[in-house]
């Protein structure tokens, strides 16, 4: 994700390429990249089953009118906080001079949030990752792509479908085996893939569903058995939301190593995406709150989020936040990397650095409270657009 300033210099370049005669498509969730578009296509309403529909089409100015959840967010603002965590302790870094760092000395608290920013470039990750990451007890989730074939799903990736696996072979006094599509349960036709493909040599590979299970994997055997009256292909065509509640000490079949995943998928903002949806279909915004959902299950002191806002919706910002609370409140220290002035106005602690990119980077320019940098913000860009940003 950008810096305000880059987006700005990223939008020039956008509509130096328009204005050269380009047709430009831009997908993008920020205001100030949304604000150049001649044209504006608005998707929802919601997400995964919930959307695919196009909700709003027109200008800018006529979508911060319109009643669509991109709409009535694009004029959000966030608020300083009253009062600030108190740090427990401190993470001392002396002479960090990885790429661009220029020996620097730093104290990183602990006890609270702290956000990591400056412009892109001038050495946020090269602090946090060189000096930070390698520590024991430091769970760093990144920005690595996930690994995973189209026959991996939130369950597999999650550890979800192992404890899932379990309480169906309990309930019906079975092998745990054949509840997975990649082991003895899969359907022989399609292999557990619940397509079948077909190759055209030069022409593109057809997916067509397999006509022996009907695209639900498993083996007709397997299907008979069920846990709260579903089978395995029911439980993995579920939304993570209704997965939960059908999990739930309350629901239809408890587990709670199912249901504690299932929590921390819900809070990364995936409520709606189902837990058999192959993860080659997930956006990569998706793809990295699945991996936020994993890590945070790891046991650690320190929590170390790299850009964790890439790919949100705006409206799922705040809940981002709340989540991040929930860590601290718990007893971790947070440390984010980020961009976005809705984090940083809701820091307990801010590291800035800059003052450029590159070698005009790689120094300490701002240490303090989200309120000492707005009142400081004709010394650095961060302060400059936060203050701009906060009411």
């Amino acid at each position: 994700m950008l810096f305000r300033s880059d987006i700005a210099r990223m939008n020039e370049l956008l509509i130096q390429l328009r204005d050269k005669g380009n047709t430009v498509l831009v997908v993008e969730h920020k205001p100030e990249a949304i604000g150049i578009g001649d044209h504006v296509v608005d998707l929802g309403p919601k997400a995964g089953t919930e959307g695919g529909e196009v909700v709003f089409e027109g200008t800018y100015d006529e979508l911060r009118k319109a009643d669509t959840l991109t709409g009535r967010h694009l004029d959000d603002r966030a608020s300083l906080k009253d009062e600030v965590r108190t740090a427990t302790g401190a993470i001392e870094v002396r002479g960090a001079s990885t790429h661009n760092l220029r020996d620097v000395d730093v104290d990183i608290p602990l006890g609270v949030l702290t956000v990591v920013t400056g412009v892109a470039g001038s050495g946020k990750s090269s602090l946090i990752h060189g000096s930070v990451a390698d520590r024991d007890g430091v769970v760093v989730v990144d920005q690595a792509a996930i690994k995973g074939s189209r026959r991996s799903n939130p369950a597999t990736y999650t550890g979800l479908l192992e404890p899932i696996r379990k309480a169906f072979a309990k309930e019906n006094g079975v092998k745990p085996a054949l509840f997975s599509a990649n082991s003895e349960g899969a359907c022989p036709t399609c292999n557990g893939n619940g397509v079948v493909y077909t190759e055209l040599g030069i022409m593109d590979t057809i997916a067509t569903e397999c006509e022996t299970c009907e695209g639900k994997r498993f083996n007709a055997e397997v299907l008979e058995y069920q846990l709260g009256g579903r089978d395995i292909s029911e439980v993995l065509g579920l939304s993570v939301s209704d997965a939960e509640a059908f999990f739930s000490p309350d629901g239809d079949a408890p587990v709670p190593a199912a249901h504690k995943i299932l929590v921390r998928l819900r809070d990364v903002g995936l409520g709606y995406v189902k837990l058999g949806q192959p993860l080659t279909t997930l956006s990569g915004g998706e793809r990295q709150r699945l991996k936020l959902a994993v890590n945070m299950g790891q046991k650690g002191e320190v929590y170390v989020l790299d850009e964790p806002t890439t790919g949100l919706h705006l409206a799922d910002v705040e809940q981002l936040l709340g989540l991040l609370d929930r860590l601290v409140d718990a007893g971790r220290s947070v440390i984010v990397i980020e961009h976005h002035q809705a984090v940083m106005a809701h820091a307990d602690w801010i590291i800035d650095l800059g003052p450029g990119a590159g070698h005009d980077g790689g120094t300490v320019v701002f240490e303090g409270t989200p309120a000492d940098l707005v009142s400081t913000r004709k010394k650095t860009l961060t302060g400059q657009h936060l203050a701009e940003y906060v009411r």
